[in-house]
């Protein structure tokens, strides 16, 4: 028996990805080459893919299945599709249910799906989260294409790299980090979308521009009016400036899978979560991000050095969108500090939360002054209260 020593091999390497956004009026019309240039065929046959629509959408847009079923005759020598349109249920429902994950799989692998098959999914937030972590389980990855249907969804969530369901009362508990070999924003798939669930996608907007373009929150500000009457002319730049931070943010940012301690992204988020778990998800995430919001950008004001005068400019901002800035179950301050902790342990690390010292610039902190914290909820409380807050 030899004496020698211990030996340690680290060997960093780089994994090539490639996010392919694409922005369409009418992808199941005259656009339909956008998707379909997306899905590659294999081994000489046509690419294997299984669509997954959101119940909410399929109710809302009767001729969806049809417009789907159509797609495929016309690319047929490209695109075959086994089986029946999947249809999933929409909202929140379909992240609280685990089970419905393993139904997910099962009709994955009754239509054969393999490594160079697709998923395509056509659906709000929720759905695309649950069906792309089925997708991103099966043979340890299924191709995922996201069609988002909410203007949160194109603004936010449907860039990402992430896909969860919520488990132990705790949102997106269990996940995984994943590419989405594609995500096409089409404007024709929000035509029919709730006035509630229109605006909801435009906290998230306000919340990247005040994190990383200070212009473009200008410009956040300057329509919000016109964007809460769905005037497209006013919300389409918005929604594209949003994916298109989100997804620098992503590609450029150094940390798509979130390995260090700081997820700027999730300003105003560690409240907002507790509070959608607080409501019963009774609250949309748009709602309680926008309050999720308000009260960090007070907070920054009070704390971190952001003037006031941002501060309520964000606060007016949000209320012109249309968007809630405060909840009743506000007052339960003691279970709303409790989600610290599990925001802390979503991370992982110590706590680290992103604060705004200016419009346009970010500060990682990692302790909260709640006596500031309960100030800046109140503040939002006040302002809320007032006829210019509730416009």
């Amino acid at each position: 028996m030899t004496d020698c020593q211990p030996t340690a091999i680290d060997a960093a390497f780089t994994v090539p990805f490639t996010h392919r956004l694409r922005f369409t009026e009418d992808v199941l019309g005259r656009d339909q080459s956008a998707l379909a240039e997306l899905l590659e065929p294999s081994g000489g046959a046509a690419a294997r893919v299984q669509f997954w629509l959101d119940e909410q959408v399929a109710q809302a847009m009767p001729q969806l299945k049809a417009r789907i079923r159509g797609f495929v005759a016309d690319h047929a020598d490209r695109v075959t599709m086994p089986g029946n349109i999947q249809v999933v249920r929409g909202g929140e429902a379909a992240k609280n249910d685990i089970h419905i994950i393993e139904q997910m799989l099962k009709c994955m692998n009754a239509a054969a799906l393999d490594r160079r098959s697709y998923v395509i999914v056509v659906g709000g937030g929720a759905v695309l989260d649950a069906v792309g972590f089925a997708a991103a389980l099966a043979h340890r990855g299924i191709r995922l294409v996201r069609l988002p249907t909410t203007t949160l969804a194109q603004a936010d969530s449907g860039i990402g790299v992430k896909n969860a369901v919520n488990l132990f009362e705790q949102k997106n508990w269990i996940g995984t980090f994943a590419v989405p070999w594609g995500v096409i924003n089409d404007a024709a798939l929000l035509e029919t979308l709730p006035d509630r669930d229109f605006r909801c996608g435009f906290s998230e907007a306000v919340k990247v521009t005040l994190l990383k373009d200070a212009e473009a929150f200008d410009a956040i500000c300057r329509s919000a009016g016109r964007i809460r009457q769905r005037d497209w002319d006013a919300a389409a730049p918005v929604i594209r400036r949003s994916a298109e931070l989100h997804l620098a943010h992503i590609t450029e940012g150094g940390d798509p899978f979130e390995a260090l301690e700081a997820r700027p992204l999730d300003f105003g988020h560690w409240s907002a979560h507790t509070l959608e778990v607080m409501s019963g998800f009774q609250l949309r995430h748009g709602e309680a991000v926008s309050i999720g919001v308000a009260i960090d950008t007070v907070y920054s004001s009070l704390v971190c050095g952001l003037p006031k005068e941002d501060a309520d400019r964000t606060l007016d901002c949000l209320a012109k969108l249309g968007l809630p800035l405060t909840h009743p179950l506000l007052e339960d301050t003691d279970t709303l500090f409790a989600g610290l902790e599990q925001f802390r342990q979503h991370l992982g690390g110590r706590l680290t939360l992103t604060m705004l010292p200016a419009v346009g610039q970010k500060l990682d902190v990692h302790e909260v002054d709640r006596s500031a914290m309960t100030e800046a909820i109140r503040q939002v409380t006040s302002f809320a209260a007032q006829p210019s807050g509730r416009s």
